[in-house]
């Protein structure tokens, strides 16, 4: 449900026509906000892939990406749910996913809040919990109206809001991102979480009931080159 990819694919597109995208400017823009952020993580804690493929890099690498995850995590001094009531602070509305993103070392928390027909896109400051930015994403394919019917049916009688789904995860770490999967015929929070030291989780949330259930159809877990499943990353067997 996270909308932040049609900015960048409508910037995208307005780049290669020789155009520019300001069509979403009315409060910033993901790199903006992150400038702004009172936490720039160092470094040191912002692993690269030195682009080699062996059982050894891939080691290195994931123990690289559990000290970048524990970095950020630590970092973010405002929770998931404080992050968000502070987006319908500033924007009132559903909001229907949150994430800590960082862009170029600089970490914001990103909200996505429906509001009447429209998606608004608000960015946190996750040390102050200061709204950096707001914006309108703009509807350029004509499938906002039928995403936000979508949704509104999905929590149709949902108790358990995405504030409340962080709040409900939060014993299984620290939540770093909150997105509705209404994929199914009964809708979910997905809830990611992240360990003391750096290993990620997925959790499901009910709508109705808030109990926190294992994500067992996905898997952080691939420190030997294999899915939750088994199955190599390419998706075929030994």
């Amino acid at each position: 449900m996270k909308r932040n990819l049609v900015i960048a694919t409508v910037a995208a597109a307005a780049l290669i026509g020789g155009g520019t995208a300001t069509a979403f400017a009315t409060g910033g823009d993901d790199d903006g906000a992150a400038a702004k952020s009172s936490v720039q993580l160092k470094n040191d804690d912002r692993k690269d892939d030195d682009g080699k493929d062996d059982d050894r890099d891939d080691r290195k690498d994931d123990r690289d990406d559990a000290a970048e995850n524990t970095a950020e995590a630590k970092a973010a001094k405002v929770t998931a749910a404080d992050a968000i009531k502070a987006a319908l602070a500033d924007t009132s509305g559903t909001a229907v996913s949150a994430e800590l993103d960082d862009e170029d070392g600089g970490l914001v928390w990103d909200v996505d809040v429906l509001k009447g027909g429209a998606w608004h896109n608000v960015e946190v400051d996750p040390g102050t919990g200061k709204v950096l930015g707001s914006w309108v994403d703009k509807d350029d394919d004509g499938d906002d109206a039928a995403d936000a019917a979508r949704v509104n049916s999905a929590l149709k009688g949902a108790s358990t809001s995405a504030a409340d789904a962080a709040r409900a995860a939060a014993d299984k770490g620290t939540v770093t991102s909150v997105d509705l999967d209404d994929d199914g015929k009964a809708g979910v929070w997905d809830v990611e979480t992240t360990g003391a030291k750096g290993a990620e989780a997925d959790w499901h949330v009910g709508l109705t009931n808030g109990k926190v259930t294992a994500d067992r159809s996905d898997s952080h877990d691939d420190r030997d080159g294999q899915d939750h499943d088994g199955s190599d990353d390419d998706g075929s067997d030994d």
